[in-house]
């Protein structure tokens, strides 16, 4: 029951009408038609469809087993989305995946992260990792190496942002990464992964928002700063990064 309310849930947030056009327009900025994307931590799909239909190429990475069985339902008329059972990280290998059967959004590989979340952010002192699966593990990468260089890269992966990055050692033209509140130095620890690859400006979409916080691009200790500061208090959102020429 646990399980159907979770998926339940995921398919009213993700797959409501209406998201996919808003989207578009929000990837549109660095999606562009023959582009390749990563999407890792797809989870039920709603960005590699908006990917898609933006003329992209998408390689969509979901290891929770029902996830991605829903995932490969609702993107089977997308020939383009290619999907795989596969989380990212610091190098190949095997992992335990928590999974949490009323929220799969926070499926996480990172005990610590889960935990003090469960201790710091209202948000998560209920929720409960009750079960767990093993999943295979790539890398950046070995993913690049399989299908090329992906014009733009989704990163949300409840804790691990630093690992997926940390197992990448080129740079890419943007991506994005989550962060949450009350585990802000995962940001920063991100930053700095993403400083050994290059020289970035970055922005930030406060929750499930479509626009950015900022009119300008800001560079790397403006951000940094922005983080040490609270973040203006927003729960969770995504850092976006893009390499500057």
């Amino acid at each position: 029951m646990n399980r159907s309310l979770g998926l339940l849930r995921s398919l009213v947030i993700y797959r409501r009408p209406g998201r996919q056009k808003s989207l578009r327009r929000l990837y549109s900025e660095f999606v562009r038609p023959g582009d390749l994307v990563f999407d890792i931590g797809a989870h039920l799909g709603d960005r590699s469809s908006a990917f898609a239909a933006l003329g992209a190429r998408v390689v969509a990475l979901e290891p929770q087993p029902q996830l991605l069985r829903w995932l490969r339902r609702l993107t089977r008329h997308q020939p383009e989305i290619v999907c795989l059972p596969l989380a990212a990280g610091r190098a190949p290998g095997n992992a335990e995946l928590a999974l949490s059967l009323r929220n799969p959004t926070v499926a996480s590989m990172d005990s610590r992260w889960r935990e003090h979340l469960r201790t710091t952010t209202a948000g998560f002192r209920h929720v409960r990792w009750e079960d767990s699966v093993t999943v295979t593990i790539t890398t950046l990468d070995e993913l690049i190496r399989q299908y090329g260089q992906p014009s733009f890269c989704k990163i949300d992966v409840e804790g691990f942002e630093v690992e997926v990055l940390a197992g990448l050692s080129q740079s890419l033209p943007a991506l994005s990464f989550e962060f949450v509140d009350g585990t802000l130095g995962q940001a920063l620890r991100c930053l700095e992964e993403l400083e050994r690859l290059g020289r970035h400006e970055f922005n930030v979409i406060a929750g499930e928002q479509r626009r950015f916080i900022w009119s300008s691009w800001q560079d790397p200790e403006s951000l940094r700063q922005w983080l040490d500061a609270g973040a203006e208090g927003i729960a969770s959102g995504d850092i976006y990064a893009r390499l500057v020429a």
